[in-house]
């Protein structure tokens, strides 16, 4: 009886091992075969689901024709091999960005990132000259004061066409920016076309250490104050308090607030600086997103400035920043815009990290000023218009600030 239990159990033993065997070569050779084919098809990934996708046309994307051009690209293509798969990634990545046709709208990498910083709090080697794409031309928004961009008369709206005679081939400002900035002392030359010029031409740049400016202010005719902001940097909030206590205890009756040239910085900034301006609580600027949801920035100072007479000073290279404390000015006080039309760079952008530490900046949202004036593309136009030439320039003349001090003796009653 034992040796009969015995063998029944070395029969159900070695079926089950015959099965598991039997199963184990069918799946080598399902693996096998799986493989082959996967390995000379394309990968038909269809990714469904897609958070936040409201047109049914957007629910699935084929990713079968992106690893089809992949492998196309590796295998065939006659530096194939060379390709890296990182870079690959990346450049997949700055064409779904640039779908967006948002000039605003870019891919930073790791090292792209330092470029920002420098921007905000640092200094470094270049030319003094804030840079963006429009109409697929990489454009001045604005030379720094005191500059190599700002002391060969680049303006405002001039168009870069070559750097060190080698054309510019995509509008892409942080390629562009790599080329312009490079070693102290060193020279770059900059194809230059001007609106209103037929022809372009070509300017000689010594790259210096750039240290980017942010106020300057001084007493015209003993009692006008004259505040010129430069950027809206992290610096601005401290500096422009101290302007305004040198202000508050002099005899001022009236301010011309310069903000020509002024390529913009942080909205918190801008904000922080209109609180000297109005009431508390007075609406500034909002930021309108994709869903209609809008959300108003509004003044938390002392409004010390509240109630003095003020002119502001802008031109083509007033933009972002620069336009929010400008239109806030007219919309909630009626105060005037003297000079020519900004820029119109009204867009916002949120800084993203991905995972190894590149980046991502988007636009997010549209600034929009206390009257509903969408910036973006439109700019201010000026209460009164007034030119400001090369001619006038070279004969050390500013008729635009002459403008401002005959409307703020108007403003007062002189």
């Amino acid at each position: 009886m034992k040796h009969y239990l015995i063998k029944n159990i070395l029969k159900k033993v070695l079926l089950v091992v015959a099965i598991v065997l039997v199963a184990g070569i069918l799946v080598l050779i399902s693996f096998y075969f799986g493989y082959f084919y996967g390995s000379n098809s394309s990968k038909n990934i269809v990714i469904t689901g897609i958070s936040n996708m409201e047109s049914e046309d957007n629910n699935d994307a084929d990713f079968g024709v992106f690893w089809q051009a992949w492998e196309l690209l590796k295998n065939n293509h006659i530096r194939g091999e060379e390709l890296k798969n990182q870079d690959l990634v990346y450049g997949a990545i700055e064409g779904i960005l640039k779908t967006t046709d948002d000039p605003h709208t870019v891919f930073l990498k790791k090292e792209d990132t330092k470029k920002f910083e420098e921007d905000i709090k640092g200094e470094f080697g270049g030319i003094g000259a804030e840079l963006t794409v429009k109409d697929n031309y990489i454009i001045v928004v604005a030379p720094l004061e005191n500059t190599p961009a700002s002391r060969a008369g680049i303006k405002s709206g001039d168009k870069i066409l070559e750097i060190n005679h080698e054309p510019i081939v995509k509008a892409d400002v942080i390629e562009v920016v790599k080329k312009i900035r490079g070693e102290v002392g060193k020279e770059v030359i900059l194809t230059i076309s001007s609106d209103g010029v037929g022809s372009s031409r070509e300017v000689s740049l010594t790259r210096e250490v750039i240290s980017i400016p942010t106020l300057k202010w001084e007493i015209k005719d003993n009692d006008i104050a004259y505040v010129q902001l430069y950027s809206f940097n992290e610096k601005a909030p401290y500096l422009f308090y101290k302007t305004a206590m040198g202000i508050l205890i002099g005899d001022t009756k009236g301010m011309v607030l310069d903000l020509r040239n002024n390529p913009g910085g942080y909205l918190e900034v801008a904000v922080n600086i209109a609180g000297w301006f109005f009431e508390q609580d007075t609406t500034i600027v909002g930021e309108k997103f994709k869903d209609g949801q809008e959300i108003k920035f509004t003044s938390s100072g002392t409004g010390l400035f509240k109630d003095l007479p003020i002119v502001v000073l802008v031109n083509s290279g007033s933009a972002s920043a620069s336009e929010i404390l400008a239109g806030a000015m007219r919309d909630n006080r009626n105060i005037k815009l003297i000079g020519t039309k900004t820029f119109g760079k009204g867009t916002v952008q949120e800084l993203e990290n991905l995972i190894d530490g590149s980046k991502i900046k988007m636009t997010i949202a549209q600034w929009v000023m206390p009257n509903g004036h969408i910036i973006e593309g439109n700019g201010l136009e000026p209460d009164i218009e007034v030119e400001f030439t090369k001619e006038d320039a070279e004969n050390g003349e500013d008729p635009q600030l002459e403008r401002a001090l005959e409307e703020i003796r108007i403003e007062i009653g002189d």
